[in-house]
């Protein structure tokens, strides 16, 4: 990935962050980004955030209020903010459902404060940010080249029991612990 998309990102990142601080609601930093916080390597695609559902209206008026662009696709879970101009802005997902439930105020339990790129915010557990990453894999995403590494990089900072009584019933995330398994990397 050219170092440009990268500094595009982690401005994306800082740039929300800071206005999702403004907002006042409770947010986290999600996803790959998530991990690559935690010690994982730096994704290559966007940033995610997650708010509370209940909340979603307000953040995403308050972010335009802020001059980002803010922009809500077909997808009901999600509104996207760009940050950036020329034919490829930064983009920065906000979820507001995970795996299909609603994120609520209490998926903010458990986060820690951490300092990104020079800028304080929650970040997801790295057991929360792989048990969603493994429920995300299905037929037509279930890129465990991407996975393995971010696994093997935060591997001690997750709980792995609370990861497999999560996913266990996705096939596609069984299987990926099952490989964690063999390699060693999601030992019991």
């Amino acid at each position: 990935m050219p170092d440009e998309v990268r500094r595009g990102l982690r401005e994306a990142l800082k740039t929300v962050a800071v206005a999702l601080k403004e907002v006042g609601v409770p947010f986290a930093l999600a996803g790959s980004y998530g991990l690559w916080a935690r010690g994982g390597p730096e994704p290559d695609h966007d940033v995610d955030f997650i708010v509370a559902e209940d909340d979603a209206p307000r953040v995403m008026e308050r972010l335009a209020e802020h001059g980002l662009q803010v922009v809500q696709p077909p997808e009901d879970w999600l509104f996207k903010v760009y940050i950036g101009s020329g034919p490829q802005p930064a983009m920065v997902d906000v979820l507001y459902r995970s795996a299909g439930v609603p994120v609520t105020r209490r998926h903010f339990e458990g986060v820690d404060e951490l300092e990104v790129e020079s800028v304080a915010m929650p970040v997801l557990s790295a057991t929360t940010l792989m048990i969603d990453k493994m429920l995300a894999m299905e037929e037509h995403a279930c890129n465990l080249s991407a996975a393995l590494p971010a696994a093997r990089a935060v591997r001690e900072q997750i709980d792995w029991d609370t990861v497999r009584g999560v996913v266990k019933d996705n096939p596609f995330a069984s299987t990926f612990l099952y490989l964690l398994d063999r390699l060693h990397i999601a030992d019991k």
